[in-house]
């Protein structure tokens, strides 16, 4: 449901809020935010609410404070406060001190690459398959590297321990308006996963921020720390953002769909650094159903890109992200290359119909690797025209910098 700003207004003079958040991504997807008062609220709308972006990591070339200017159609109750005080969440698109969208605000790319993707007729609908680690603390709160069961894929209780903690986190995430579509046990020790129905991109991203949020906040409540690492435990399953794209086409034509998917495919080792962004990214590429290579499949998890043949409407889930990525930004840079491949007409290599262990050595020979490395999937980034077209320069420098 999509609140306006009156709705909210409303809605916080009769129902006892007593904060609310104002939400945003620093350049990594890390959320941050500030609580106001009620009494701010619609000066935040109106005005924009400042914050001193100097201090945010990747906001640093900000040269004055930033203003926070809510979105009400995100407004959501966090259900782990109180029901008395209780406090509401906004996600904020950030603007300039004269109103002007700020450059590095990954909500506004997003935003620039759907109007991009209306303009040439398509619409593209993103869901997520999002794994993430439950560790036990020790008697001060701190994580060990003790996982919380030794369960495997599709396990229940009593082998299974995070069921009460994946239905508890459902039923929170229900209650804010996302709508998660199936939970489960993972291959890893204490690794879970929850999926989501397909929604629009912008509304898609802020879900899987808030949810992020909602299971950190809520393992550490159940005395659990949560990992969205991408390889939490090294010689165990890593942990994978697995993004579901439908795009359609307005006035359909003949072969869009495969254009789409030839895009991404030639953009991926621009964008990997994106999708990739830490270290220990790229110890989970290429093990555990992890991509190496880039390659597509019809059904088979191993490749880069598989087209799911359940599904009623042609699909396609990209295999490489992990949950580190700021998914903002993913999601511009795969609809940016998708759109590209409609637009050159770009052709769709051949599918391969056995994972890529089973590939004759002749054939996987042929296939083109996955950046080995977060510093060449840096290099690639920064010499790509492409990424350079869509992304500012300085959030490229800043992605090459971190090395997280």
């Amino acid at each position: 449901m999509f609140y306006t700003e009156t709705e909210v207004m409303e809605f916080v003079k009769e129902n006892d809020v007593k904060f609310i958040r104002l939400a945003f991504c620093d350049i990594f997807g890390v959320q941050k935010n500030i609580a106001i008062m009620p009494s701010e609220l619609q000066r935040a709308f109106q005005e924009g609410f400042p914050f001193d972006a100097t201090a945010v990591p990747g906001l640093e070339s900000a040269d004055d404070d930033l203003l926070l200017v809510p979105d009400p159609s995100t407004f959501s109750i966090l259900p782990w406060r109180p029901d008395t005080g209780r406090v509401i969440r906004l996600s904020c698109n950030l603007f300039n001190r004269d109103m002007t969208p700020f450059e590095l605000d990954s909500r506004y790319l997003l935003k620039q690459a759907t109007a991009a993707a209306r303009k040439a007729g398509v619409t593209c609908n993103m869901g997520v398959n999002c794994e993430f680690y439950l560790f036990r603390t020790d008697e001060n709160g701190n994580p060990t590297e003790t996982p919380l069961d030794n369960a495997g894929y599709f396990d229940i209780a009593p082998e299974d321990k995070g069921e009460n903690i994946r239905r508890e986190i459902c039923l929170s995430l229900e209650s804010m308006g996302i709508c998660p579509e199936s939970s489960h046990h993972e291959e890893g020790p204490g690794q879970n996963e929850i999926d989501f129905k397909y929604s629009d991109p912008l509304s898609s991203a802020d879900n899987v921020t808030a949810f992020k949020v909602a299971v950190t906040t809520l393992a550490a409540r159940n005395g659990l720390y949560a990992s969205f690492a991408p390889k939490p435990i090294p010689d165990k399953n890593g942990n994978g953002f697995h993004i579901n794209i439908s795009p359609d086409m307005f006035q359909p034509e003949e072969g869009y769909f495969e254009h789409f998917m030839a895009g991404i495919m030639n953009r991926i080792n621009e964008i990997t650094l994106f999708l990739n962004p830490g270290k220990d990214s790229y110890q989970r590429l290429g093990g555990s159903k992890a991509p190496k290579y880039i390659s597509w499949s019809k059904d088979n998890r191993s490749h880069l890109m598989r087209v799911p043949s359940t599904n009623k409407k042609p699909s396609i889930e990209l295999r490489s992200p992990d949950p580190r990525t700021n998914p903002y930004i993913a999601y511009a840079l795969i609809i940016r290359a998708g759109l590209e491949g409609i637009e050159k007409k770009l052709t769709l290599p051949a599918p391969c119909t056995v994972s890529v262990d089973a590939l004759p050595e002749t054939e996987r020979k042929q296939l083109k690797p996955l950046p080995r490395t977060l510093a060449e999937a840096a290099e690639i980034a920064e010499n790509s025209e492409f990424i350079r077209r869509i992304l500012p320069q300085s959030m490229i420098q800043a992605y090459k910098r971190d090395y997280r």
